[in-house]
């Protein structure tokens, strides 16, 4: 998939957002299988149940964004370096950051064989819009002129199409933003602005079950909360052709459970390591084990319409995060496999800025002062709510400990049984008080962990911030005449952002997962990503 992620909220204690991709082969051996049932040739891998059905602008969690890479291809992804990379795009080029011209690959097919045109993206992106189709990334199209008449604050759409795309041929079309974006073509790399087929039209829900992509892998069966199996596409065209035969995702209650089946040999590849199992990851996957740092950050979210966290007081928030000691966590709890966040962004994404403030830094005496001074939290306890089956408890619990000590709060780990059931809850409003935010690069631009997170409509703003300055500056940065301008002024809202802490951030992610003896050429993107195409089976 090696480029855009689906938007993503990330599944794991120490999770990595995955991005499963291509291979090229193999019809003949799908009869053929070894002891795990797994097809010959095939990886298999640790993703757990998606929280929607596979459509791409239905997808904002790892779980499902993992499957959807492998099954569709965007107009451009990125390297390693986070630098535009073109995938189905011939070009996307603009000279004033409002009209962009988008240039298609010729040759491209969906895997039922329609060819992929213009239409098809247009098409597509249309009904991702349109509010009638209640898509959760709808909100990512929000920049093309027209959007507010397909997608209305409030009402039944004006029209069916946005007036800002239009086709010119089969592999040319323009968009017309309402105004200027200087990073939009960084945001055409998110996997929600991929093609459809037109099959897809006549049965969405359908579809969803069972899709028909233009990606490296072709879909092959789900059976619900234990796999997902895509097979290899011999007609890919993309620039990440898998080198394998397929992909199987397998669905694990535990974290501990799928390491022993890697260490067994009965699971390829861990996308992370849980806690229990970090000191010893390494000795026992031996050249296998993986480390390295990536595009994602790891939060709190207050939510903002629970009982504890209306009308609070920043002061408070900013005590809270005062009280979390994430130096002494980070070494012991998460066995020095993350670092501690200086700011709302990671280091790998332009603009990332050290906010230069003690607001991240572990002091017990400011912290009960902040909280004191803000009015204190409601009933003196909050409520942290995750996924248990993302290795999340042993740090949840240390954060409790460290705030109950510092402040005297009390502080209750809310484990959900799995992430979709955790994402439901975010989704219709029920957290208690606050929820583990895990956030990854979509595009490799401050933006994305700033707007996409804390504007007001954002789809994932699942805390309800809402801030009419903070808006208003993001609109402000939006229509700077550069990416660099544009980049600037996201700093700008980065530090209104310290000031009324929309989250607690807590450490940027490393990937710690690791593969068994029977693969090799495992390597990671800027997203913390698998890049799964380029896998080969020994």
């Amino acid at each position: 998939m090696r480029g855009a992620k689906s938007a993503k909220w990330v599944a794991g204690a120490i999770v990595v957002a995955l991005a499963a991709t291509a291979c090229g082969g193999g019809s003949g051996d799908e009869g053929k299988k070894n002891a795990s049932g797994k097809p010959e040739g095939y990886v298999s891998i640790d993703v757990g149940e998606p929280q929607k059905p596979l459509i791409p602008a239905d997808t904002n969690e790892t779980n499902g964004s993992y499957v959807i890479q492998s099954l569709f291809t965007q107009l451009l992804d990125f390297d390693a370096q986070g630098e535009i990379v073109y995938t189905n795009a011939e070009s996307v080029e603009t000279q004033d950051s409002k009209t962009w011209t988008v240039k298609l690959k010729s040759g491209w097919k969906f895997h039922n064989g329609e060819a992929v045109t213009a239409q098809s993206y247009v098409d597509a992106w249309n009904w991702y819009a349109n509010i009638k189709n209640n898509q959760q990334n709808s909100f990512w199209f929000a920049d093309i002129a027209g959007y507010d008449d397909v997608h209305p604050e409030k009402g039944d759409p004006k029209a069916d199409k946005m007036s800002g795309l239009k086709v010119v041929d089969d592999t040319t079309f323009t968009i017309t933003l309402k105004d200027k974006v200087p990073y939009f073509n960084y945001k055409l790399g998110y996997a929600t602005f991929a093609p459809l087929p037109k099959v897809f039209f006549d049965d969405p829900k359908a579809f969803g079950q069972k899709p028909v992509g233009n990606g490296p892998y072709k879909f092959e069966k789900w059976t619900h909360k234990k796999l997902i199996q895509v097979a290899a596409n011999p007609d890919y065209q993309g620039p990440n052709k898998a080198q394998n035969k397929g992909i199987q995702f397998k669905s694990y209650t535990t974290l501990e459970a799928a390491y022993q089946d890697v260490v067994s040999g009965n699971l390829d590849i861990i996308r992370q390591v849980g806690p229990t199992d970090l000191p010893k990851y390494k000795q026992d996957l031996g050249k296998g084990a993986i480390e390295q740092p990536y595009a994602a950050i790891q939060s709190l979210v207050p939510a903002f319409y629970s009982k504890t966290f209306k009308d609070i007081d920043p002061k408070v928030l900013q005590g809270l995060s005062m009280a979390i000691d994430r130096d002494t966590i980070t070494k012991t709890v998460l066995n020095n496999t993350r670092t501690p966040a200086t700011s709302f962004t990671p280091p790998q994404v332009k603009g990332n800025q050290d906010l230069g403030t003690d607001v991240f830094t572990y002091n017990p005496a400011k912290a009960k002062q902040l909280i004191t001074e803000g009015g204190g939290v409601p009933e003196n306890k909050l409520f942290i709510q995750y996924n248990s089956d993302g290795g999340h408890k042993e740090w949840v619990t240390a954060v409790c400990e460290s705030i109950r000590k510092a402040t005297g709060v009390d502080c209750v780990g809310d484990a959900k049984p799995d992430f979709p059931t955790d994402l439901e809850a975010r989704d219709n409003d029920q957290v208690k008080s606050m929820y583990r935010g895990g956030w990854v690069a979509d595009y490799p631009v401050n933006v994305n962990f700033i707007k996409e997170l804390y504007h007001t409509s954002a789809e994932s703003n699942n805390g309800r911030f809402s801030n009419k300055e903070i808006d208003d500056l993001m609109a402000k940065a939006d229509k700077a005449s550069s990416l660099e301008e544009a980049v600037k002024g996201y700093q700008e809202v980065e530090k209104k952002l310290l000031e009324q802490m929309p989250a607690i951030p807590l450490w940027y992610y490393r990937i710690n997962g690791g593969h068994g003896e029977a693969v090799d050429n495992v390597k990671v993107d800027f997203h913390g990503d698998l890049e799964l195409t380029g896998v080969t089976v020994k």
